[in-house]
């Protein structure tokens, strides 16, 4: 028996949370590590646009090639790529929308502010999007947002380890 492909709204949901999540947690991680490391606000601000962009496409781009690969092994024929570009193109989206979360505070405030309210933000939308998760699955959606927030919380936690103890000036 053929297994069944995912519905489109599985798709780009699956994709949605991925590229939230991922965002939030490689996005202030790196700009928590670096802040600790002592840049300046500049520094902080361009690498983090530059990770975004980038990874936000490098991530659409390994959705479509991830969900096109299934696609080839479940249908073995001929097939329209609509589905791989449309989750390719919402992990786009969701990456480069999250991770404005974690980055903005450092376009607004000194850079110990910024630290601060970046990582409190990135926390907030973890638990936010866990418990959306949670809730779009029928689970429980307390325990799944302070599990996102808990594990994206040590993520944080590395960035700022390691950016301590490569400090640049």
């Amino acid at each position: 028996m053929a297994k069944k492909l995912k519905s489109t709204a599985e798709v780009y949901l699956r994709n949605f949370i991925f590229g939230v999540e991922d965002s939030l947690v490689s996005t202030v991680g790196l700009l928590s590590g670096i802040a600790v490391a002592g840049v300046s606000t500049a520094t902080i601000f361009t690498t983090g646009v530059i990770l975004v962009l980038v990874e936000a496409f490098s991530m659409g781009v390994g959705s479509f090639l991830a969900e096109d690969s299934t696609e080839d092994l479940i249908e073995k024929k001929k097939k329209t790529d609509k589905s791989a570009v449309a989750g390719g193109v919402v992990m786009f989206i969701s990456y480069a929308i999250a991770g404005v979360i974690p980055l903005l505070p450092y376009v607004i405030f000194p850079k110990e502010t910024a630290f601060i309210i970046s990582v409190s933000l990135t926390l907030v939308a973890l638990f936010g999007l866990g418990a959306i998760s949670a809730a779009q699955y029928k689970g429980k959606v307390v325990k799944r947002g302070v599990k996102t927030m808990v594990l994206g919380g040590l993520a944080i936690a590395a960035g700022v380890l390691i950016g301590s103890l490569l400090p640049v000036s």
